[in-house]
């Protein structure tokens, strides 16, 4: 049908807490090279079944007893743990996901896209370990970005910020990218 469909290969999701991702790396340390296609074709197939047209997400959960993946969703938007995917594809998700938009076709073929190293994103959130991890407001005493090559801070941060209690504890995404995990 002539319709691009391109995958950035997979995110490993696995350590979360009250069903909220706290650490995404890419690519996942627990597939093997054949799972690893298997999940890559599954979710371009479902893409092009559906036509969907945009970045988007196909989620499986990972069976370690069996080795078998099975679907639950597909986020059709581009999601918080994206960074990973453009560290080591080297591909800048949100500008290809306005040029799509804009009607505008895709540039690359699968065969352009290399994964290169490992990148892990950790959430850091505003909790209080002593009352479960809840949501904890406050006010930042002293902040001092981290940084260096291969270094990602998404944050809105800064020292005297005061954190509201009216939202998502989390309040930045530390995203390190190497040449292996």
């Amino acid at each position: 049908d002539g319709t691009t469909v391109l995958h950035l290969g997979e995110r490993d999701c696995t350590a979360q807490r009250r069903h909220q991702k706290l650490i995404e790396e890419s690519p996942s340390p627990v597939l093997t090279a054949d799972q690893r296609e298997g999940l890559a074709a599954a979710a371009v197939a479902l893409c092009r079944e559906v036509e969907y047209v945009n970045a988007g997400t196909v989620e499986f959960v990972y069976d370690n007893a069996s080795g078998e993946y099975y679907f639950i969703e597909m986020n059709t938007r581009i999601q918080v743990e994206h960074p990973v995917s453009e560290m080591v594809s080297g591909i800048d998700l949100i500008k290809e996901q306005l040029r799509i938009a804009g009607g505008q076709a895709l540039e690359l073929s699968q065969d352009e896209i290399v994964i290169d190293g490992h990148a892990i994103e950790c959430r850091i959130n505003a909790e209080n370990p002593d009352q479960g991890f809840a949501p904890h407001p406050g006010t930042v005493v002293n902040f001092r970005a981290p940084g260096g090559f291969g270094v990602r801070l998404d944050t809105h941060l800064e020292t005297g910020y005061r954190i509201p209690p009216y939202y998502d504890s989390m309040v930045a995404k530390f995203v390190s990218h190497g040449t292996d995990r």
